[in-house]
């Protein structure tokens, strides 16, 4: 085959190779990712509550594995999002922990004509030559619509990730804003069906749609 005019990246992180954090590892993952909440507080108007906390399917690129998280602050009307990271060698314990986190007030609940629940954060950047290249995103949701079985991110029209939804949740890693291969290309959700049939579409820069803009926080 030709080469092709548009060479963008691929299905380029890991799929989750380990379930939901629990016991000892969740408690460490569990307190990094309230340390990081903390300094949040006081502009929340409440503190993370560690009980809501939610993980979402891991995926691994570059080198770390990203755990991405959400939960509640008490009784008030804010969320907590943001994602805990760490380096896995095969046959070590994980090292290197890091958290990052912001919260928002802006809440499904609040949007019911919401069908994907998303947040998202930049953890890396692709280049290719003569400048151009995009934004490596990690991007985490909880579907509002019900059948839905998996997830894709496209770019383009191209399917550059996908992931199964497992417990109502599922977690992408693909090139975001990618800049120098004609108009400025962004990413779009798709979840689908059982039947492969597109239940909805949500586009990281659809405005009010989305909670994750770049997180604040530990880089």
């Amino acid at each position: 085959m030709p080469p092709i005019a548009r060479p963008l990246p691929r299905f380029l992180a890991d799929t989750a190779q380990e379930g939901r954090p629990y016991g000892r590892w969740g408690e460490r993952l569990t307190d990094s990712f309230s340390e990081v909440c903390g300094p949040h507080a006081e502009e929340a108007g409440s503190p993370l509550d560690p009980t809501t906390i939610k993980w979402f399917p891991e995926r691994a690129w570059g080198g770390r594995v990203y755990v991405p998280a959400s939960g509640r602050a008490g009784e008030h009307a804010v969320e907590y999002f943001g994602w805990v990271s760490f380096t896995r060698e095969e046959g070590s314990e994980p090292s290197d922990i890091r958290a990052k986190a912001d919260f928002t007030d802006v809440t499904a609940e609040q949007n019911p004509e919401w069908q994907i629940d998303l947040s998202d954060d930049v953890i890396g950047r692709w280049l290719a030559d003569a400048g151009r290249g995009g934004d490596v995103t990690l991007i985490w949701g909880l579907p509002l619509v019900r059948g839905a079985v998996a997830a894709t991110a496209e770019l383009g029209g191209e399917v550059v990730d996908q992931a199964a939804v497992e417990e109502g949740r599922f977690t992408l890693v693909a090139v975001d804003a990618v800049q120098g291969f004609g108009d400025e290309l962004y990413l779009e959700v798709k979840l689908w069906d059982k039947q492969l049939r597109a239940l909805a579409t949500e586009s990281l820069y659809d405005e009010g749609a989305n909670q994750g803009e770049q997180l604040e926080g530990q880089p």
